[in-house]
């Protein structure tokens, strides 16, 4: 099923282009300054954290603002550097079927080679999010979140903060 959905992801990925990006929907959840950040990541990461908003609000009839803000922040750190879609599929490969050497490529956050990029990126994006969210006055709770979407949401399980981790990473994971 996950690699189902990375290939779908990489096809949406490679298409987005020609898809419209709903701006008057990510306004109505984020501050100014968060709608700056969001539009200047990639084409096709605001499409991806659009529908993963969309997930997030049709998992349950009620829908915290903070949910709904770190749905479209979530991956605001891979602003930092732009990766074309071949590196971003190269990490996820790597990560799956050499996870020694996407550790050791991934290892440096100052690495940012056209090699080492998408390694360093996959694993530092989400402290960068954190980072970027901090600097637009989000809340505590929206970066803590976004600091920690790719994390085992089972490690968090007595943290108050899990069941809307968990919201995150289903539609995230979907989309």
């Amino acid at each position: 099923m996950a690699a189902a959905n990375r290939i779908q992801q990489g096809i949406r990925a490679l298409l987005a282009f020609s898809q419209p990006i709903d701006y008057e929907l990510a306004a109505q959840y984020l501050s100014d300054e968060q709608l700056d950040a969001f539009k200047r990541m990639s084409r096709s990461e605001q499409l991806h954290s659009l529908n993963v908003l969309r997930g997030v609000l049709q998992q349950a009839n009620q829908t915290p603002q903070d949910l709904a803000i770190v749905a479209l922040m979530h991956d605001v750190g891979k602003s930092c550097y732009h990766l074309a879609v071949w590196q971003k599929t190269l990490a996820v490969l790597v990560r799956k079927f050499a996870p020694a050497l996407f550790q050791q490529w991934s290892a440096d956050e100052s690495a940012l080679t056209l090699w080492h990029a998408p390694y360093v990126v996959a694993t530092y994006h989400p402290k960068w999010s954190a980072e970027i969210l901090a600097e637009t006055g989000a809340n505590e709770r929206i970066i803590w979140l976004a600091e920690h979407h790719q994390d085992d949401a089972d490690q968090w399980c007595d943290h108050p903060h899990h069941s809307l981790l968990v919201r995150l990473q289903q539609a995230d994971d979907l989309n």
